[in-house]
């Protein structure tokens, strides 16, 4: 009997992996509510049951299509789509077992909306909420406005299928955790054009322009270039790993800083040793500001009973990467910030007296440092390693530009398109949203490079080359600062501007609306407004004033520069401000302004005699205010010199 039974329990089990085989299986993006794109071709990849024939079905005219799966079960169809409409269903049938049916589907405008925190800032959340929330999501209830929410995810690899916080939905009060500019975007696309909008929202703060590039697009990104060697060699996550641990670590020991002897089993002493209290951030205390390598050493004294018996080293949270050594042999390594690390040493490294701890530590960003209190356990007794600790530089990164991020982070190159792009670009779009850019302050030149490489590696992606492609400018933010040339924040937005020598691209300033101490400023209405403008007059032809005036010529005269811009703009009481202006020794000055026309202001200043170059709204928070005298729109920030 019981051989019996185990007979039937597996032809059991037989028959319920073949039923599980014969189950057509598309991914997560096509669900129930979706929203499709109109006139175009959708590619539609998934799993059968191999070599057999699938077969699309949907009720809309000429919504038909076969296709043959292969010995892995794999197929992938082509469907051309109609013009908006519906609600449709679909039907995809293998005829071998359970068909794959999607209801309630409507055919319209998808729009993809991406990039970090400005972009993710929710309608109403635990974490931000738009201005007047409350009044938006009681509005919310728009049936053929429809929803799609990208789960935050990594990969060192591109992903045929995205993980989602939920499918489909219907907008409604429900969904009130979704980006507020995608939400807003599409009902003010709906509103004008009257058909069903699908918007899907791809976003993670803290995110840098690199992770959301394609891996073949770092290629000639200065800086990049080691994450593209290695992406593009398809190491796995751990090799990467390895890679970037590696690199680290042979950098910091080529620098001249390294040339004095460093012996790790060894409490060290001298010049280049400094102290500092354990536990602590060392930017609140010793080393302000400081990201780069320090190696970091502690003299654990134990009694003659505890030589020769296992140890438990507890150390705090290591922020950012630690690789920690016990009397000079390697006994643990850590990578996550806010998690307290617990090695075990071997019973032949422990003696009795002086023990020498000694951990390097990695810091890329933020803050740096063993931050929660250590402790050590030897045979039942903790022993505190809170304290004094020595402590020197091995590399400080503002002098060597390093950065070398981990592939399990969301700052890897790549990683963001491989899991949350790649298993869209099936599904045809009518463009993208775009606001990113505070994560690379700093790094503007780079930006550049990068940000455009991106936008041609989305259109390679989703075989769209005119893909329109309609980006933010980040917001004012920091303290005002009136003559400020040097500003970092203002490069960024150069940097961005530089986009719109691409084809089929736009550009919404948002350098009006930002707050000095908040860099989530909450009228995220005005941003959708300024970007849906853009769509509806160049992806749609509805002719609308989506561009402030620019400056096309810079006239310098005996003490002055005249500027023209290309329409007419407008000022607040009739005074210009915003404006600053540099001599050839490199001075700058805050400008007086003269209104000659409506498109011609007058620069001068009584400490520039000679200027020879002229700078818009470049600060971290500048205070220009022209607009355009038609659009109202504020004129963006410019450089007559870069």
């Amino acid at each position: 009997m019981k051989i019996f039974s185990g007979r039937v329990t597996a032809a059991v089990i037989i028959m319920s992996s073949l039923t599980m085989q014969a189950k057509v299986e598309l991914p997560s993006i096509f669900s129930d509510n979706m929203v499709i794109q109109q006139n175009a071709e959708l590619t539609m990849a998934g799993k059968a049951k191999p070599l057999s024939t699938v077969t699309f079905r949907s009720d809309w005219k000429g919504g038909e299509c076969k296709t043959k799966a292969n010995k892995e079960g794999r197929f992938v169809m082509k469907v051309p789509t109609p013009p908006a409409g519906g609600p449709y269903t679909i039907i995809v049938d293998d005829g071998t077992g359970e068909k794959k049916i999607l209801q309630n589907v409507l055919v319209g405008e998808v729009w993809l909306c991406s990039g970090q925190s400005n972009m993710e800032f929710p309608i109403k959340g635990d974490w931000a909420q738009l201005m007047d929330a409350d009044e938006v999501v009681a509005t919310m209830q728009r049936p053929a406005l429809r929803l799609l929410q990208i789960r935050n995810t990594t990969s060192v690899t591109p992903l045929d299928d995205a993980s989602l916080e939920y499918g489909w939905v219907e907008s409604s009060p429900a969904a009130a955790s979704f980006s507020a500019i995608g939400y807003l975007c599409g009902k003010m696309l709906q509103d004008s054009l009257n058909v069903a909008v699908g918007i899907i929202d791809a976003t993670w703060g803290g995110t840098p322009v690199e992770t959301w590039t394609p891996h073949e697009y770092l290629k000639g990104v200065p800086g990049l270039e080691f994450y593209h060697e290695q992406l593009t060699a398809g190491k796995d996550e751990q090799a990467l790993i390895d890679a970037a641990m590696e690199k680290v670590y042979e950098d910091y020991r080529a620098a001249e800083k390294m040339s004095y002897p460093y012996d790790r089993a060894t409490m060290q002493k001298g010049k280049a040793w400094k102290k500092m209290p354990v536990p602590s951030l060392w930017e609140n205390n010793v080393m302000p500001g400081f990201d780069g390598i320090v190696v970091m050493q502690f003299e654990l004294d134990l009694p003659e009973a505890a030589a020769g018996k296992p140890l438990q080293l507890c150390l705090g949270a290591v922020d950012d990467w630690d690789m920690t050594y016990f009397n000079g042999k390697l006994v643990g390594s850590g990578r996550i910030f806010d998690q307290q690390r617990d090695y075990r040493v071997d019973g032949d490294l422990v003696k009795g007296g002086k023990n020498v701890i000694t951990v390097e530590v990695i810091d890329n960003a933020g803050g740096g440092g063993i931050w929660k209190s250590s402790y050590a356990v030897v045979d039942g007794t903790k022993y505190s390693l809170d304290g004094e600790w020595n402590y020197a530089v091995l590399s400080d990164f503002s002098q060597t530009n390093m950065a070398y991020q981990l592939p399990d982070s969301p700052y890897y190159p790549s990683v963001l398109y491989n899991a949350m792009v790649a298993p869209l670009t099936g599904m045809p779009l009518a463009g993208v949203f775009w606001y990113q850019g505070c994560a690379n302050v700093g790094r503007a030149a780079q930006y550049e490079v990068c940000f455009k490489n991106m936008i041609e590696g989305w259109r390679k992606s989703f075989d769209n080359p005119s893909l329109p492609f309609y980006f933010v400018q980040l917001a004012g933010f920091q303290n005002p600062v009136t003559v400020q040339p040097d500003s970092e924040w203002a490069l960024l937005r150069h940097a961005q501007s530089k986009a719109l020598q691409l084809p089929n691209t736009g550009m919404a300033t948002a350098i009006d609306l930002g707050n000095p101490v908040d860099i989530h400023p909450t009228n995220k209405q005005e941003v959708a407004r300024r970007l849906s403008l853009l769509a509806l007059d160049k992806t749609y032809g509805q002719t609308q004033a989506c561009e402030a005036p620019r400056c096309i010529d810079a006239k310098i005269g005996k003490g002055y520069i005249d500027l023209t811009f290309d329409n007419n703009i407008k000022t607040e009481g009739g005074v210009a401000t915003g404006f600053i202006i540099k001599d050839k020794d490199g001075k700058w000055a805050y400008a007086n302004t003269q209104i000659i026309s409506e498109k011609t202001i007058r620069l001068s200043s009584p400490l520039i005699s000679n200027p020879v170059a002229v700078r818009y709204n470049w600060a971290d928070y500048p205070a220009g205010n022209l607009t355009g005298k038609t659009s109202g729109l504020p004129v963006i920030p410019f450089a007559t010199d870069i």
